[in-house]
């Protein structure tokens, strides 16, 4: 009951902390004022790079491990599909849709973590863990109908965009939960972060990240949110993840994503976005599909044996 409970608290501070990273990004792309800052590439780029470098002293305690060619093959990939490129993505997808609706979009991660386990890890599924999938599913499209006045005028691609990166999420996933489960949450996520620390560093040189902060007199305030995103948002949250990885199903991990986009709508109504009834609806469906898929099943197996 402690470790459950322990979950389900880490499950809803991950929300909390990525239902804010949408707002941190075009925080760092955009001043509250309005001035231009950091482009979509460059607030990406120093988001890998920062928290790469906050988790650098743990690599390299750790760095040993990389010597493994099975491990570093494997960290490389959840390096790369589980932060690196989803972070290009998803700053790329907030020039032309809101960071709310970017969030809700976000919410596809438990539908593509579920199928490339049932395809390529052989992970077999329970009826209660596909009806709370569908069930979830069919929140977040309700959730995104909603919450269409959210967005800008951005294209199809801009969704596309976020829908890729929620298929890396799920390959990241994945890989640390069938492949990686005999190394520590903090080595999975420091080791990952060194993997692409070096690129990182390339193209904050090649898309002059740094000749920015010279030169925008608003490039520390937009510098501020992305190291909060960077150390808070991305270095501590990952670690958190890939520890509840480890002490839960891979499912009831990735369901973070069903409830980041209610956190990404309260705190656009915090803003003065407006919150509707649809919306609240939507997001009722939502935390149904998280009941049926992770506490109805225990529920209904602890009835059985009273």
């Amino acid at each position: 009951m402690k470790s459950e409970f322990k979950n389900w608290a880490l499950l809803i501070f991950l929300a909390c902390i990525w239902g804010s990273s949408f707002i941190l990004m075009k925080r760092g792309m955009t001043s509250i004022s309005g001035e231009s800052i950091f482009s979509d590439s460059q607030v990406a780029s120093l988001r890998m790079l920062i928290a790469g470098l906050g988790l650098l002293p743990f690599a390299l305690f750790k760095l040993r491990r990389l010597l493994v060619k099975k491990d570093f093959w494997l960290l490389l990939i959840v390096g790369l599909s589980g932060n690196f490129i989803p972070a290009f993505l998803f700053t790329y997808a907030e020039t032309g849709i809101s960071s709310g609706y970017a969030g809700m979009l976000n919410s596809f991660t438990p539908i593509f973590t579920l199928l490339i386990g049932f395809f390529i890890f052989n992970n077999r599924l329970t009826s209660y863990q596909i009806v709370g999938v569908v069930v979830g599913t069919i929140g977040i499209v309700l959730l995104t109908i909603a919450g269409s006045d959210l967005s800008l005028s951005g294209s199809f691609s801009h969704v596309i965009a976020v829908i890729i990166a929620t298929l890396f999420y799920g390959i990241s996933l994945n890989t640390i939960k069938y492949k990686l489960q005999h190394l520590k949450s903090v080595e999975i996520t420091s080791l990952a972060f060194l993997t692409i620390l070096v690129p990182s560093i390339i193209v904050s040189f090649a898309n002059k990240s740094f000749q920015v902060i010279q030169v925008n007199e608003f490039a520390y305030e937009g510098l501020f949110f992305i190291a909060i995103l960077s150390l808070i948002g991305t270095a501590l949250a990952v670690i958190l993840f890939n520890q509840l990885i480890s002490t839960s199903t891979i499912l009831f991990a990735s369901s973070v994503t069903y409830l980041i986009p209610i956190v990404a709508v309260v705190i656009g109504f915090g803003f003065g976005e407006n919150l509707t009834v649809f919306q609240i609806v939507s997001m009722g469906v939502v935390l149904l599909g998280v009941f049926t898929a992770n506490i109805l099943p225990k529920f209904v197996k602890n009835s059985s044996k009273s």
